[in-house]
């Protein structure tokens, strides 16, 4: 993942195609050392590749793999009742934190 991310950094700073050598400067400014195999990996797996669009083409991918618990895809389904449901949380929670502060202030304090 750091290799990735110090790759992604170089081509954000106008490096076109960092190669291995860039990489491993932009790890050893933070201390890093570079694992040369994974580097090496990455470096041929990239190499004349557009990141854009290798971006695109994951997020794309990303879009359809599930996230979140049952509790997730129920509040989808349900579409207008999971805002209601919210909205009573917060209701609660609202009381509760009311409550709380009610009780703590007295108009005295405990060493007063």
């Amino acid at each position: 993942m750091r290799h990735l991310a110090a790759y992604l950094l170089l081509q954000i700073g106008g490096n076109a195609s960092p190669c291995a050598n860039d990489v491993k400067k932009v790890l050893a400014v933070v201390g890093i050392e570079a694992d040369e195999t994974a580097l090496d990996k990455l470096i041929s797996e990239l190499k004349d590749k557009d990141i854009n669009e290798l971006i695109a083409e994951g997020s794309s991918k990303l879009a359809s793999v599930p996230s979140g618990g049952g509790g997730a895809v129920a509040a989808a389904a349900g579409g207008a009742a999971a805002p209601a449901a919210a909205a009573a949380a917060e209701e609660e929670e609202k009381k509760e934190e009311e409550k709380e502060e009610s009780d703590d202030d007295m108009g005295f304090g405990l060493f007063d």
